[in-house]
């Protein structure tokens, strides 16, 4: 009879260890926050903070990570991702219309001329990675 091996217990665990793993929690949860912001709010992405947050978690929490593979919302992104760093069409698009609601709201509120340069030059690179990716896998 072939008895399991016991898990290691917290005491056993290096300090290291813990650290990092509290360090990717609290990764994944801002991310993950940040994320569902972006499913209801129309300037913050979804997308790259959900695959962040999954990343995250796959490190400092797993079963937090599979919860969100599994989920009905966000597992087709994580799982498109995953398959072939790919981002859906309507998930880039919904980047994308968030990206210039931003600028536009920015311009609205007279953010300062600089600002909105540095903005639009980190809108543009996120824009051309996003657009760079798949649509679907191959």
């Amino acid at each position: 009879m072939v008895r399991p091996t016991p898990a290691p217990s917290k005491a056993s665990i290096p300090a290291r260890n813990i650290a990092s793993r509290v360090a990717w929690q609290i990764v994944g949860s801002i991310a993950l926050i940040l994320g569902l912001a972006g499913a209801v709010l129309p300037i913050l992405p979804t997308t790259p903070f959900v695959i962040l947050a999954a990343f995250a978690f796959g490190r400092g929490a797993p079963a937090v990570q599979v919860w969100l593979e599994r989920h009905a919302l966000f597992g087709p992104i994580i799982a498109d991702w995953q398959a072939n760093g790919a981002i859906a069409p309507k998930y880039k698009a919904i980047a994308l219309v968030a990206m210039v609601f931003s600028v536009a709201l920015s311009f609205a509120i007279a953010v300062p001329p600089v600002v909105v340069a540095v903005q639009v030059i980190c809108i543009m690179g996120a824009a051309l990675f996003i657009l760079s990716r798949p649509s679907r896998g191959p």
